[in-house]
């Protein structure tokens, strides 16, 4: 072992496939497949009457996903130390992207939100590049502050004012769901990387404060918050959708009414493919299938803090952050979605990480768990790795 640290860092990048996390890995393919499968499912009856092919959804995503594939590939060989140096231009791309898209003329509405850029037959959402962003900047600036042993309130002020800046940019979008996603992610990571607890205490509520504030002003979100409360007010109105994401699952039962078969999906449930294919996979496949997925999230979360802890251990802070903050946004956007189609969280847009339908979402997602892949390839070969001649795996110097 003490041959195979003696090589260059730079050498990593051309390990094989079986040097890398294999649950991960694995984790990974099961959202993936189990998430083609289940946008088919959902969206076939919608595909047929908008595009007159019931697969419109299902090739897309597969498009996605294979290019998600591929820059995981190429990713997966970038050292962690670049993401790092890019932290900085990569915020300067979020907020120029992000402006770009309130552009007119730039910037395609859908659904009353203008979140996506029009290049050719592809919808760019710069939200999404904005997560992977924004954990960068947030993981290189903390970084060459984890050894300070005075930290300050101050020390950590420009990450929150980056990140009000970035919300108030998809504000204007609107895109509350995602405000709601960073927010929670970057003060996850502020936490984790040792800001002062009092005064974080007595900042967050102000914060917290502020996100409430934002979700009630609005007439169309203090409506969605009555509907939570109580759905049954207005059933046919504010109270629908979760109405019959509940119908849903009340209709899966254990075991689901099995694959295709769902009643939801035949235009009760509207963004069955999107926003609320948890709730059409558990009437399909029932709460067992339910489970199964929430449990490969939570997995995929404690791998994440794992891997950001031995990170830590190295003194590898950057890659630690970097990890952390993954893990949390990931596990975040997953809770919330789940959350919002069994009526524990008020009703918010937002995808379930590698399953719902979303081509950025898709390639984005695959972005970050290369990234923490490489991460955890980095922490057990922390001063690198050599491959013998044969190609066929690592070898030691």
């Amino acid at each position: 072992m003490q041959k195979l640290q003696a090589v260059s860092i730079q050498q990593v990048g051309t390990a094989g496939w079986h040097d890398y996390d294999h649950w991960l890995v694995l984790v990974l393919m099961f959202l993936l497949v189990g998430g083609l499968v289940m946008v088919a499912s959902s969206s076939i009856a919608l595909a047929d009457r908008l595009h007159d092919n019931p697969l419109h959804y299902f090739q897309r995503q597969a498009i996605a996903a294979v290019l998600g594939l591929g820059l995981a590939f190429v990713i997966v060989r970038v050292p962690v130390a670049l993401w790092q140096k890019l932290g900085v231009p990569l915020l300067a791309l979020a907020i120029i992207l992000l402006t770009l898209v309130l552009v007119p003329g730039v910037g395609r509405e859908v659904n009353g939100s203008v979140r996506w850029i029009k290049l050719g037959p592809i919808n760019f959402q710069a939200s999404e590049l904005a997560k992977l962003c924004i954990i960068s900047y947030v993981a290189a600036y903390l970084a060459p502050l984890a050894e300070t042993r005075h930290l300050s309130f101050r020390m950590f002020m420009p990450p929150l004012a980056v990140m009000t800046l970035l919300s108030g940019l998809l504000l204007l979008e609107p895109d509350y769901g995602t405000v709601v996603v960073i927010f929670l992610t970057t003060v996850g990571v502020l936490f984790l990387a040792g800001i002062p607890a009092g005064r974080f205490f007595l900042w967050l509520p102000v914060m917290v404060s502020a996100l409430v504030a934002l979700a009630v002003i609005p007439s169309y979100r203090l409506a969605r918050l009555k509907a939570f409360i109580d759905p049954w007010q207005d059933p046919f109105n504010s109270g629908y959708q979760l109405i019959q994401s509940l119908i849903a699952f009340g209709r899966g039962e254990w075991f689901g009414v099995g694959l295709g078969s769902s009643v939801q999906k035949l235009f009760y449930l509207t963004q069955a493919h999107t926003d609320f294919i948890f709730a059409i996979a558990a009437e399909e496949l029932g709460l067992l299938f339910s489970l199964l997925l929430a449990s490969a999230f939570l997995f995929f979360i404690w791998r994440a803090f794992t891997i950001a802890a031995y990170a830590h251990q190295l003194r590898n802070y950057f890659a630690a952050y970097m990890a952390y903050g993954i893990g949390l946004l990931i596990g975040i956007q997953a809770f919330i979605h789940m959350g919002v189609n069994v009526g524990l969280l008020p009703t918010k847009g937002l995808t379930l990480p590698l399953f719902s339908y979303g081509a950025n979402s898709i390639v984005v997602s695959c972005m970050l768990v290369a990234i923490l892949l490489r991460i955890d390839l980095e922490n057990r070969y922390p001063r690198g790795i050599r491959i013998n001649r044969r190609g066929d795996g690592l070898a030691p110097a």
